[in-house]
């Protein structure tokens, strides 16, 4: 454990634990109007809130403490696990809403994708890494074949959020590991095409894009338009903690709305602090990753600090009404078990892919125990 303090990137993991506490506030904040609202006890999603996040720091700890071949083995096992169910779900998940995107498990509900993401960017690195060092290896190949696996499944649930974050991940293994530039345009343009084939294939795809495009065209903007008035009311400094009154009728205030509820309770100036500190785990984790001399770390961990952007920048972009509504949480700071537990071993396994090598160390004049016994030349 002393190894793993003095290795680890301390403030990266401060600032993690700090957001995952923020999260822990904003529920206070935001739960309680919407377990009234549905019949529920006030406490009911601030007890729960608590304790996936009781489960959730260790997983983050424990995941900090692996080396690089421990990472490669759990990432493996997790996807081929979560992959089997994803698929698994198709057949005997809960239909909710028109998806089936959970599935019971152990007695609990788990939504596989969450864990697929974090399993997927670790592993995918590891074959685009193969393929770069050793030019026989077909890694990126198979990489390409098992993110097919996944969006395939993806797009049968239907899941088009979190088929854009696996897509996403997939292009940003491509581009770190250096590819042209006709081959960007030639998947921006293949992007260009998934999304006009979502709006074709899937209704609900469609109905909230057209009501993105024309919100007076009759849709159902009930949620964005008090999302809005949350996030205007609040001004500055916030109208107080539970003197908020769009928050109130936001149906999923604690959950893919929660940056909006806390702009009403606490104003612009909290959510910007917020912001800046989610900006600050990014830019501290791609900076450790790039200070890495294995090829495999520095692609993993800079893939898994893009991935916790992305699905914060996608949260954050449908709260400001920038995008369509999708179900993205933001991370560490919504309600939900499954997402807090996959994207607490996703920044467990980036923490452990950031720590730094004995040599290192010396290097800033922080001593190991190999040092410190060593006798003297």
């Amino acid at each position: 454990m002393a190894e793993w303090w003095w290795s680890i990137d301390r403030e990266l993991l401060g600032a993690l634990i700090l957001l995952m506490t923020c999260g822990m506030v904003l529920s206070f904040a935001a739960s309680p109007p919407v377990a009234e609202r549905i019949g529920l006890s006030p406490w009911f999603f601030i007890i729960r809130h608590a304790l996936f996040c009781l489960l959730a720091l260790p997983v983050l700890i424990g995941a900090s403490l692996m080396n690089h071949r421990q990472a490669r083995v759990a990432a493996l096992v997790t996807l081929v696990v979560s992959l089997a169910l994803l698929w698994a779900t198709l057949r005997f998940g809960t239909e909710v809403k028109g998806a089936r995107r959970w599935i019971s498990f152990l007695g609990q509900s788990v939504q596989p994708s969450e864990f697929v993401k974090p399993a997927f960017a670790v592993l995918g690195a590891w074959l685009f890494s193969e393929s770069m060092v050793h030019r026989n290896v077909p890694g990126k190949i198979i990489a390409t074949l098992i993110m097919f696996s996944i969006v395939g499944a993806l797009l049968l649930q239907p899941d088009i959020g979190q088929t854009a974050l696996v897509l996403a991940t997939w292009a940003t293994m491509l581009f770190i590991s250096g590819i042209s530039w006709w081959i960007i345009f030639g998947l921006a343009g293949a992007a260009g095409g998934l999304i006009a084939g979502a709006y074709l294939m899937f209704p609900h795809v469609s109905r909230r894009i057209d009501t993105f495009l024309n919100p007076e065209g009759g849709g159902n903007t009930y949620q964005i338009d008090r999302a809005l008035q949350s996030l205007l009311e609040g001004g500055w400094f916030g109208r107080g903690p539970g003197e908020s009154i769009a928050k109130k009728l936001i149906p999923d205030a604690h959950a893919d709305y929660v940056f909006s509820a806390a702009a009403g309770e606490f104003g612009i100036i909290f959510c910007m602090v917020l912001v800046a500190l989610i900006a600050f785990i990014v830019i501290r984790a791609m900076m450790g990753a790039q200070r890495q001399t294995s090829l495999f770390a520095r692609l993993a961990a800079s893939t898994l600090a893009i991935q916790f952007a992305v699905q914060s920048g996608i949260n954050l972009a449908v709260n400001l009404n920038l995008v369509p509504p999708k179900g993205m949480t933001l991370p560490f700071v919504s309600y939900g078990g499954t997402s807090m537990i996959a994207i607490a071993f996703g920044m467990g396994l980036m923490l452990a892919l950031t720590r730094t090598k004995p040599e290192e160390r010396m290097v800033t004049g922080i001593p190991t125990y190999k040092s410190a016994l060593a006798p003297a030349e």
